[in-house]
């Protein structure tokens, strides 16, 4: 199993551990824990390592217009020093990875995939790939570190970062003396930064920005939170929301793909699935009871006929109710009073409106 670079750094925490797409990363700190961890990121800051996440580059003459016909979104919608979120899907429409692209410029490009998914997404790219362009896998030589809510700007601005940037938009900052790639984006819907530092600085990366947060009541938090957090914004994570099975069109992420393109990998497909109607797509649903949603479990209207199941759920530490994402027949609509099958039980959930909670990625 892989390491982060900041690996001794949670030791150290006594951090519980886990596998993550074959990394071991931290789940939760003790003395805190995923109630207070995730409390700390909709209150206050939040600093999470997520250096699993993938790393690859894609540069050479026509890098935007081969991207564009592999990627679902279109990359023309953005200008250099902004990055997408976008799929990679295969010829059946099933998605192979959701990732960020960060564009340099027309020939320059810097992807951000799942941890598991890399070697595939790497792997794809370099099977349709162009002479004149070149996929470099980078999974190793940079780490990743978010720096979630609303006291996010406080504390890059204490390090002498500018955080007048835009959504989206990334620049190159200095951080502990060590050059960082610095992002406006996030996985948590509070307004924060994701930070790319090379592997040879991750620690003094992560040193200052652990200083900067505890004077005003940030806590370092595991990859538990990360996942209460972002089921509460209703985001997707690929195995659960998206799969090989899962389409983006069933998953609710039509938003992610440039419908105006002429063709990219999966399109015909998704744009039989558009036109046509999808048989499924995800919702958001709600407990009305003590129950609690959990992948896996099968949701069926009141009457008993099977609907689907549920793809990702949890407790709402903010809510303080059962919460989950679930894939269900087309025909369900908001408003709609379903039953759960918690282990053997009945919950009565109700279909709602993403996301959970407002969103203040903005």
């Amino acid at each position: 199993m892989k390491h982060s670079p900041l690996h001794d750094k949670h030791l150290a925490r006594n951090a519980k551990m886990a596998d993550f797409g074959g990394w071991l990363m931290p789940i939760e700190y003790p003395g805190a824990g995923v109630l207070a961890e995730h409390a700390a990121v909709r209150e206050k800051v939040g600093i999470f390592d997520v250096s699993h996440l993938g790393k690859a580059s894609v540069t050479g003459k026509g890098g935007l217009e081969f991207l564009n016909s592999m990627f679902t979104n279109d990359l023309g919608r953005i200008g250099n020093g902004f990055a997408q979120y976008t799929l990679l899907c295969n010829e059946n429409g099933g998605v192979i990875d959701d990732l960020i692209v960060y564009r340099n410029s027309e020939d320059d490009f810097f992807l951000v995939p799942n941890a598991s998914n890399t070697t595939d997404v790497v792997a794809t790219l370099q099977t349709h790939v162009p002479a004149a362009i070149t996929v470099t896998n980078l999974h190793e030589d940079y780490a990743v570190i978010a720096v979630q809510g609303p006291l996010a700007p406080q504390v890059m601005q204490s390090l002498g970062v500018n955080t007048d940037i835009d959504y989206m938009a990334f620049e190159k900052v200095s951080i502990g003396g060590a050059e960082v790639i610095l992002c406006r984006t996030g996985y948590t819907g509070e307004l924060g930064y994701e930070l790319l530092p090379k592997t040879a600085d991750a620690s003094k990366v992560w040193d200052a920005i652990v200083a900067a947060i505890e004077p005003v009541g940030g806590l370092v938090c595991g990859l538990g939170a990360r996942d209460t957090l972002r089921t509460e914004m209703g985001y997707p994570l690929h195995g659960h929301e998206l799969s090989l099975e899962i389409t983006p069109v069933e998953a609710s992420a039509t938003w992610a793909i440039g419908w105006d393109k002429s063709e990219f990998l999966g399109s015909t497909v998704l744009k039989s699935q558009k036109s046509q109607g999808a048989k499924r797509r995800s919702v958001a649903v709600k407990s009305l009871d003590r129950g609690i949603p959990r992948g896996g479990m099968s949701v069926r209207t009141k009457d008993g006929a099977a609907l689907g199941e549920v793809t990702s759920g949890t407790f709402s530490p903010s809510l303080k109710v059962g919460i989950g994402i679930a894939l269900l027949d087309s025909s369900v609509k908001i408003g709609d009073l379903l039953v759960i099958d918690v282990r053997g039980r009945d919950s009565m959930v109700e279909v709602v409106k993403l996301p959970f909670m407002p969103s203040h990625v903005r």
